[in-house]
């Protein structure tokens, strides 16, 4: 007789059916990529990829199936005020605290199936071999499954764990709205989470946070390691820069009479790119979305507006990189006879990972013969706000070919299994 087949059937906006089939037997063993798989099932979209945004349907049907999960292999769950959700494995300590292990559901648009989700399911994957081995532990674990980081809905970025360690509330959110207008808190109310219940989700028993994660680059992979431990993870600032020139005839005028604010703008991106390569190694500078007005091709362009995002694990380095931009940008206005205006709307601050934890992992990845290194995150992870307040770490796997955010986001299975592996360890060392 064959296995059984879990089936999860998705229905598109086009009319069209997909059905995603999980092995049984695979679901029985906790395999990861099994689980990751039937995770990646909610929300699947026509291309292959996955699209799971807050408090929308597909959102709200992955949370209830991991809390059912959860309930089902005996760990007892339940959501906070804002949907993010927490399986509980009870120590046996009083007064006790708790070792929280876990990742974020929300995605991208048309993002990939780990990136969030491996964190959640690896750490499920984690706590049910503890308490089948040893039993329960003496400082309790919760595998939390943290309802947004991505800020792929919404204009703003780690809802889940900003609200457990205090720094956002309703009032960060009372005039936000999707790009349909929906307002933040109409979704929430949506979603099952009546902002009229809302009490702040602080927690204060945590003791540390713990979260494995696709790397989303290729270090891992070049360099032939199964596993990273992140010693800090870059801060970011993000900025709007937007020329003003003047608009002109491209025939008529003079060379030396031009107020071009896109030439201007062509230099200071070459000049923050190269000084960027010449800074340090771990800086990294991203000119993004650019918009030329008129965008005509026969009038020189009278306004120019461009995103700048500046990353490094250490604020010194970027306070010098931008002083030095910055003050090149203001010298090519004058010699261009235009104006800069500059405008800073993200500053998330460098973070350091507990380096205790981060040692022990090294050695616990040693011991089992895990090919690991250090290394640096250059992109923003829950990690980076749990660990302003509580010893935080954070291990991540190999992404090949460095793809994430993307339908062809993909680690072996091999590598799925090895961070679970010392995921598990890790666990088992704070709260035995």
């Amino acid at each position: 007789m064959g296995s059984t087949i879990y089936c999860h059937v998705i229905y598109h906006e086009a009319g069209e059916t997909m059905v995603i089939q999980v092995n049984a037997e695979l679901m029985n063993k906790r395999s990861a990529e099994a689980l990751v798989e039937w995770l990646g099932s909610f929300g699947r979209t026509g291309k292959g990829g996955v699209t799971r945004l807050l408090y929308t349907k597909s959102w709200k049907e992955a949370q209830q199936a991991l809390k059912n999960l959860m309930e089902e292999n005996g760990l007892p769950a339940y959501y906070d005020c804002i949907g993010n959700l927490f399986g509980r494995l009870q120590g046996t300590e009083t007064p006790g605290r708790t070792i929280l292990t876990g990742s974020h559901i929300d995605t991208v648009i048309e993002g990939g199936k780990y990136d969030g989700a491996y964190g959640i399911i690896a750490s499920f994957i984690a706590v049910l071999r503890l308490a089948e081995k040893y039993g329960p532990p003496k400082k309790s674990i919760e595998v939390v499954s943290l309802c947004e980081e991505e800020g792929s809905r919404f204009p703003l970025t780690f809802w889940g764990s900003r609200n457990i360690t205090g720094s956002y509330d309703l009032d960060c959110v009372k005039d936000v709205k999707d790009s349909d207008g929906m307002s933040f808190m109409e979704a929430m109310k949506e979603a099952g989470f009546n902002p009229q219940d809302y009490s702040p989700p602080i927690r204060n028993d945590i003791d540390s946070f713990v979260e494995i994660h696709i790397e989303q680059g290729m270090t891992l992979e070049r360099n032939g390691k199964q596993l990273g431990v992140v010693s800090h993870i870059s801060g970011q600032r993000r900025y709007t820069v937007l020329i003003k020139g003047e608009s002109n005839h491209a025939g008529t005028t003079p060379m030396p009479y031009r107020k071009d604010a896109l030439t201007t703008a062509a230099r200071f991106i070459t000049f923050l790119t190269e000084q960027a390569g010449e800074t340090d190694p771990h800086l990294v500078a991203t000119v993004g979305r650019l918009t030329v007005r008129p965008n005509v091709s026969n009038v020189i362009a009278g306004e120019v507006e461009f995103t700048l995002d500046i990353r490094h694990h250490q604020e010194p380095v970027i306070d010098s990189f931008c002083h030095t931009i910055f003050k090149e940008l203001k010298q090519l206005s004058v010699n261009m006879n235009t104006e800069a205006f500059v405008s800073l709307w993200m500053d998330a601050k460098p973070v350091k990972m507990d380096s205790g934890i981060g040692q022990l992992a090294m050695e616990l990845s040693l011991e089992k013969s895990i090919l690991c290194q250090k290394m640096i995150s250059g992109a923003g992870h829950d990690s980076q706000i749990f660990g302003q307040k509580y010893p935080a770490c954070l291990l991540f796997v190999p992404s090949q070919g460095g793809i994430s955010h993307s339908p062809e986001e993909f680690t072996k299975s091999n590598d799925l299994e090895a961070g679970i592996d010392l995921l598990t360890d890790v666990l088992h060392k704070l709260a035995y």
